[in-house]
């Protein structure tokens, strides 16, 4: 399926159990104190702490890490999931990115 269903379905589920969040939340650039609409735009924003990044791709690339970790930066979060629903078991799909770790 693509990553806009399995956004769709995750972001019901943490409804179902109450857990806050945003879709689709738009992360600015501050460049010279200006702050720029680059057009990054994080899948999920849980409770304004963890950056959630899906992915329906047949294997995680490093540039996918690093997107999450620019996502960390923008938002001064610290933890990331990186998920790609394209496995056979969704734990082997999880991947945990922690910044300054």
């Amino acid at each position: 399926m693509l990553e806009s269903a399995y956004e769709e379905c995750l972001a019901y589920e943490l409804s179902l159990h109450g857990i806050p969040f945003e879709r689709q939340k738009p992360i600015p650039v501050v460049y010279k104190g200006i702050r720029l609409d680059c057009g990054f735009r994080v899948d999920l924003l849980v409770d304004n702490l963890v950056v959630v990044e899906l992915k329906a791709v047949d294997t995680l690339m490093p540039i996918h890490q690093a997107q999450v970790l620019t996502y960390l930066k923008l938002t001064g979060c610290r933890l990331g999931l990186l998920i790609n629903f394209n496995v056979v078991r969704l734990r082997e799909g999880i991947k945990r990115v922690v910044l300054n770790l």
